[in-house]
């Protein structure tokens, strides 16, 4: 047993789907998140630069006495995870690899549809690790730019966000994909248009639920669980503007964040 937090990191305030997620599986873990609110977006950024950003932030949780590190980025797990695993001395667990074993598990056509942001999308992340599991399967990629300032907006339905969606979507359509990859922690949010334009036929693979099961696993196996008996909490983080990150986060955390500090990293 140990009871020192779980340490989640961002670029933002997408990451937060990850926490809440973490939170209802393990609710007895207490967990620190840093969103890098100062530098984001990370997508455009060089890989070198992201492997920097992530480094700083991780060392920053480590100083705080984290367990564990979960890189709740699509573009830092992509690009950044194997130089965390390599220098930091806990467990590291990013969100690429449980969001592909989970479409290779719910695949049943063999063609698997990956959306992201442009920078995971260029990264081949998803595609790496899918093929690794299952060689043979086709894979449609698609990058989604313009969901993550929608879900930022607060604009999760209507018409705007329904023909966005529609336009993005519609190569997986054509491809008849009947399992896809929502590889940005935002689109968990969105889940609700996906389903519409997709059909119901189509699995949503939650990247973030999929994270906090492995985030599990780890712990069981490091044998580093909470105690049993309690409720674990949360302290936010960012590295600017903690007001609107405060105003948003409810959003993507699915319950009331009553503070919020700043931080500095680098």
């Amino acid at each position: 047993m140990n009871a020192a937090p779980i340490g989640v990191f961002d670029s933002g305030i997408g990451g937060l789907t990850v926490v809440h997620a973490l939170r209802a599986r393990l609710p007895g873990e207490s967990i620190i998140y840093v969103g890098d609110t100062a530098r984001v977006p990370w997508g455009p950024k060089s890989p070198d630069t992201v492997r920097r950003y992530a480094g700083e932030i991780a060392g920053w949780l480590v100083g705080q006495g984290v367990k564990v590190v979960v890189v709740a980025c699509n573009t830092a797990t992509a690009h950044a995870l194997p130089h965390l695993r390599e220098s930091l001395r806990l467990p590291v667990i990013g969100v690429v690899e449980p969001g592909a074993r989970a479409a290779v598990r719910e695949d049943h056509d063999g063609h698997i549809g990956v959306i992201g942001t442009a920078g995971t999308i260029a990264s081949g992340a998803y595609e790496r690790a899918i093929r690794a599991l299952a060689p043979a399967v086709t894979i449609t990629a698609r990058a989604c730019p313009l969901f993550v300032p929608l879900v930022e907006e607060g604009w999760l339905d209507g018409e705007v966000t329904r023909l966005v969606a529609t336009r993005y979507l519609q190569p997986l359509r054509d491809d008849h994909v009947d399992v896809v990859v929502l590889g940005c922690t935002h689109y968990p949010l969105l889940k609700p248009v996906l389903r519409g334009i997709l059909g119901v036929g189509v699995a949503l693979i939650d990247s973030a639920e999929e994270t906090a099961a492995e985030t599990a696993r780890v712990l069981r196996a490091s044998g580093i669980e909470a105690p049993p008996g309690g409720r674990g909490e949360l302290r936010c983080a960012v590295t600017d503007a903690p007001d609107a990150f405060l105003r948003q986060a409810v959003r993507f955390l699915g319950e009331p964040l009553e503070r919020v500090e700043t931080i500095a990293v680098g």
